[in-house]
């Protein structure tokens, strides 16, 4: 879909199904390719970057056949090249997870560099002096990133704590996991994207633990066999309908989730003045009335998620009261502020630090999506706009949310898409 057509005023009502984790699902994929034969992932969502994730393990190499809705076999006895396609890496930054595999099975990767994104620049440094730490020899050869090493030595890897990289540690993680000796990584992100990696890594046979805090030792094995695992639920997906339902209006249960993963956003929506229940595997929100302010500050988990930012500045936005909303990962999360603005929100933007004055009601508009989660804070601003609401760009959903409208029109919201998605390689790199 290229655009939506969203009427405004309808609560959200029912029960919606979440799907596998478009963030832990991107790196089981890249994983599967330490396997010397077959594993089985189940629960992969049916969503544009989970398909670009298998174009390019096929582009290595690597047979994907879906055996049946969801449940993907993946092959990696045989891959047959470490240059990874420029094309694939470009339309996805996710896909640079392939270099720390495919460094970690050949002993060479040539990845091309990602570019930048529009939620800001992701360096990757981080990656790259990860593979030196471990003896890799890196080069940037015309855009190219060639890592190479006869044997992966394990090394101790310090990563900054202000940054706790989800990419740079699972990519860190994927190439030691096959190396010789013990690799310490000091200040790992554990995102539950990671951890889910990390034990699908070790029922494949690796020898990972936990030291203490946020540290992973990693002994090295010769082989990896193959397993069956099922991706974790998207817990940002699951915060997208809960904020739908605050925003709206309703009774909403989502599941199956860990709601576990979701303890800031459950105690942040109560603190909006949500009734809010769990259980171990789905989340009730009743919304009704004007939400109460609250500030947040994103951070790595278990911090906000900034995943969930754009959707909490909607909430906000109707707020009884001023809140503010701190930024602290990426540099442009905020480029969609000018067109919740268009709709009547009243905020202002000093560097990161963005100050909503709540407004009794939105208004729609026509309004652009740039990224990803940008789509879905101005659909959530559709949901409870007066009037009709028309958002271009809409096709980014798809990278992220599987059958996103078709949920919403099922818990009663009124949307209509139309046109066709632009090419792969027009998406932006978010």
């Amino acid at each position: 879909m290229e655009a939506l057509t969203i009427s405004g005023g309808n609560p959200l009502t029912g029960t919606v199904g979440i799907s596998g984790s478009k963030n832990g699902t991107l790196p089981l994929l890249a994983a599967t390719m330490l396997v010397d034969g077959e594993s089985i992932i189940e629960n992969v969502p049916d969503i544009y970057d989970v398909g670009t994730m298998i174009q390019m393990l096929r582009a290595l190499g690597v047979e994907c056949t879906f055996i049946s809705p969801g449940t993907l076999r993946v092959d990696a006895s045989n891959i047959q090249t470490s240059q990874a396609p420029y094309s694939l890496v470009r339309s996805m930054r996710g896909s640079f997870y392939v270099a720390g595999a495919l460094l970690g099975r050949l002993g060479e990767a040539q990845v091309p560099l990602p570019g930048g994104c529009v939620i800001g620049s992701r360096p990757v440094n981080f990656h790259i002096n990860g593979f030196k730490a471990l003896g890799a020899s890196v080069e940037d050869k015309y855009g190219v990133m060639h890592a190479a090493a006869s044997q992966l030595q394990g090394a101790p890897v310090y990563m900054d704590p202000r940054v706790r990289s989800v990419g740079a540690t699972v990519n860190i993680m994927l190439a030691a996991t096959l190396a010789t000796g013990t690799t310490v990584i000091e200040n790992a992100s554990r995102e539950p994207e990671v951890v889910a990696c990390e034990r699908f890594l070790k029922q494949c046979g690796a020898n990972i633990t936990n030291g203490s805090g946020a540290t992973l030792v990693i002994e090295g094995v010769k082989k990896l066999h193959g397993c069956r695992f099922r991706s974790i639920p998207d817990r940002m997906e699951a915060g997208t309908f809960l904020y739908a339902t605050a925003i709206a209006g309703g009774d909403l249960t989502v599941q199956p989730t860990q709601t576990q993963h979701m303890d800031m956003v459950v105690a942040k929506l109560r603190k909006a003045g949500m009734q809010v229940d769990t259980t171990a595997e789905s989340v009730r929100i009743v919304a009704s009335g004007q939400p109460r302010p609250v500030d947040i500050t994103t951070a790595p988990y278990p911090g906000f998620p900034t995943d969930l930012q754009p959707a909490h500045s909607v909430l906000v936005s109707l707020a009884n009261g001023t809140s503010v909303i701190e930024e602290t990962i990426f540099d442009a999360r905020f480029n969609y502020i000018d067109e919740i603005t268009r709709m009547g929100s009243d905020v202002r933007v000093v560097g990161q630090v963005a100050i909503f004055k709540g407004v009794p009601k939105l208004t729609g508009a026509p309004v652009e999506a740039t990224d990803i989660r940008a789509a879905a804070a101005l659909v959530l601003a559709g949901l409870a706009a007066e009037g009709q609401t028309e958002i271009s760009g809409a096709h980014f959903l798809d990278r992220g949310y599987e059958n996103f409208v078709t949920k919403l029109q099922t818990a009663g919201a009124q949307i209509l898409s139309q046109g066709e998605a632009p090419s792969r390689e027009a998406l932006c790199l978010a």
